[in-house]
């Protein structure tokens, strides 16, 4: 085993936040469920990832109480191969994915899920400073429009294609799905 799908925060408590835009969703689920696909039909692992709060009233849709913390409606079913909780940005601080990962023999992390410039990207970054290959999917993120500073807002389609830029060459491929897919057969195939 040497590559893993990362499908990071790909969950319903999103769908409870005021940022949520649903009509960003539909794109979103089609590359990821082509990516959570590709990975079954080639036998490799996806690992599920879910972003936590400690809260045990239910009030935050992120906290284990809120019953919110489950597959995004849409999202392909899949066996995760592990899943973990995390609380921080990255799904590698704190969940013990680090450690999972090196025990399986992954070296290389195909990135994918909620939100691009948020947790994809944070998570990207650490595991390129921590030693793995990463490729990252832009289509298979979702984000939502934030304001900057000086009020204009940024559009999902500006988030993805800013962090595309600063994670490209630097901290990871950038690369489509069909192209992400291609990579990992021809990289599986040559260590085989």
């Amino acid at each position: 085993m040497t590559t893993a799908l990362l499908v990071i925060d790909a969950q319903q408590s999103f769908a409870h936040r005021p940022s949520f835009e649903p009509a960003e969703v539909p794109a979103y689920l089609a590359a990821q469920n082509r990516l959570i696909e590709g990975f079954q039909a080639a036998g490799l692992p996806i690992v599920r990832v879910f972003h936590v709060q400690p809260d045990g009233t239910g009030g935050d849709p992120f906290s284990l109480a809120s019953g919110l913390v489950r597959p995004l409606e849409g999202l392909r079913p899949f066996d995760a191969a592990t899943t973990v909780h995390k609380t921080r940005h990255s799904a590698l601080v704190g969940s013990g994915l680090d450690v999972w990962l090196t025990q399986h023999g992954v070296r290389q992390l195909v990135i994918s899920g909620i939100r691009t410039e948020q947790c994809c990207e944070t998570t990207a970054r650490h595991a390129s400073d921590l030693g793995w290959d990463v490729i990252y999917v832009p289509e298979a993120t979702l984000t939502f429009t934030m304001i900057q500073p000086d009020g204009t807002p940024l559009t999902p389609a500006q988030l993805r294609a800013r962090t595309a830029t600063v994670l490209a060459g630097r901290f990871a491929r950038v690369l489509d799905v069909e192209a992400t897919l291609q990579a990992v057969a021809e990289q599986d195939a040559a260590l085989a």
